[in-house]
Parts: structure tokens; sequence; C-alpha cells
């Protein structure tokens, strides 16, 4: 008879969808240790299945689109509202049906996940591309058209030209491809969620490397946003060479 151990081992080592091949031939084993085993792993199960489905949810657009445009584009942008740092967005042409678990819009994953998130779409994805707008560009045209702006750039960084993009929601008017904006998209859309990571990221460790320059504001903890800390250091030190002045300056002079 098997160990339980080895029982473990067996599920270890095995793909997802032998699993239930598993169940069957374990069930009937009366051990404790087995069935506790078996509880285990169909939970896994059960959440690997939610997370499929949740994933070919998110392909809806790249589906409805699909016959008719071959090379479908996902972008977004991270970055429109700190005190500091660059706008930087991110273009992503994933692999048809390519289903990443655990991608999702940048916001609602942790950030030790965007990390390997990052890593795993740099790996698969047909190509990605980054761009952004400087907090002087910023101030020079507003972060919309900044954002319009680092849009354009993470195109034109692609590998491949896209017949189609997908947006978060706006419409780049510098780019004559065609465009679909779809509203909260970065977690209605793998194409845009990928995109939403990869700025996210990029953006992030930017603001990290800034903090080795400027380490007042503590842009390694709020990657240039507004918050309390901030703030305060503004209100002590004055801004420093990458702050958004048409941000600061209503905050600065109350």
């Amino acid at each position: 008879m098997q160990s339980i151990k080895e029982i473990k081992c067996l599920f270890e080592h095995t793909e997802k969808e032998q699993w239930n091949a598993l169940f069957s031939q374990y069930r009937e084993d009366e051990r404790a240790g087995v069935q506790k085993i078996i509880a285990q792993y169909e939970k896994k199960l059960a959440a690997h299945t939610r997370e499929q489905e949740r994933l070919y949810k998110m392909l809806e657009f790249e589906r409805k689109y699909g016959a008719d445009f071959h090379c479908i584009c996902g972008i977004d942008e991270a970055g429109r509202g700190p005190f500091a740092g660059p706008v930087v967005a991110g273009a992503v042409v994933l692999p048809e049906s390519l289903m990443i678990e655990g991608l999702n819009d940048s916001k609602k994953v942790s950030p030790k996940k965007r990390e390997e998130l990052y890593e795993e779409i740099k790996e698969k994805a047909i190509s990605y591309g980054i761009g952004m707008s400087s907090p002087g560009r910023i101030d020079e045209i507003n972060i919309l058209q900044a954002t319009y702006e680092a849009m354009c750039h993470a195109v034109e960084d692609l590998d491949v030209v896209p017949d189609l993009l997908l947006n978060d929601a706006v419409t780049i008017p510098q780019i004559p491809i065609r465009q679909v904006g779809i509203v909260k998209g970065d977690g209605r859309s793998l194409s845009i969620a990928a995109a939403s990571i990869m700025a996210k990221v990029t953006r992030d460790r930017i603001m990290v490397e800034y903090a080795e320059l400027y380490p007042e504001y503590g842009f390694e903890k709020n990657k240039g946003y507004g918050s309390e800390e901030h703030r305060a250091a503004l209100k002590q030190y004055g801004p420093c060479p990458i702050h958004r002045h048409t941000f600061i300056h209503n905050w600065i002079s109350a």
C-alpha cells in the first residue's frame, strides 16, 4: 500500500487535468490523511476552475473582434493622479486565447503578484511596448494630452503593428488605428489588464529609483501620490525636479 506521503507527492507532480482520476482512485482509501489530501486538491481544482472561468470571461472582447482583426493590442496607463513622476502607458499583444492565471486589473493585484505577472507577460506576449511622458511634459500639455502621448509611444514601441486597440475607456486621438474604448477595461479585458500590469510595474520601479535621488519624499512607498507623508515633505522641502507643478501649486500655496 502506498504511504500517505507517496500519495501526496503523486498529487503534487500530476497535472490538474488528471486530478479527477486521482480523486476516483483514492476515494475509497479510508485513511484520514488521504481524505485530507483529496479535500485539499478538490478545493484547489475548484479555485482553478473559477479562475479559468474568470479569465475566459475577460477574453470577451478579444473573441468578439478576433474574427475581423488579427493583431489586437490592449492599452492602459499608470500614474495620472500622482504629484510627481511620469505617466506611463503599456501596450500588449497577447497570443490568441492565452489565459495567464491571476492576470487582472493592476489595482486588484498585490505588488508581489504584479511583479510575477510582469515577467510572465514579458515572456509570453507576442509583443509589448512602454511609453511615458515626463512631469515637465505633463505641465506643458496637461495630463490628458500627456497620457495620450505616452500611449502613442507605447504603441510605437511594439515590434508589431496592431490593427485594433482595446483601450481602458479612452480614444487616443493621435493614433489612426481602429480603437474600442471599454469602460473599466482593465478589469474586463485580459489584453488591457496585461497593459495595466506592464505600465504599473514599470512606473513603480521608476519611482523607487527616484526615491534614491530624492529620499525625503518617500517615493519608494507613495510612488509620487499625495500621501500625508508626501504632502508634509513638500511643505518642508518644496518640490523637487520630478514634481508636477500644475498638480501641486494650489496645495503648496494653500
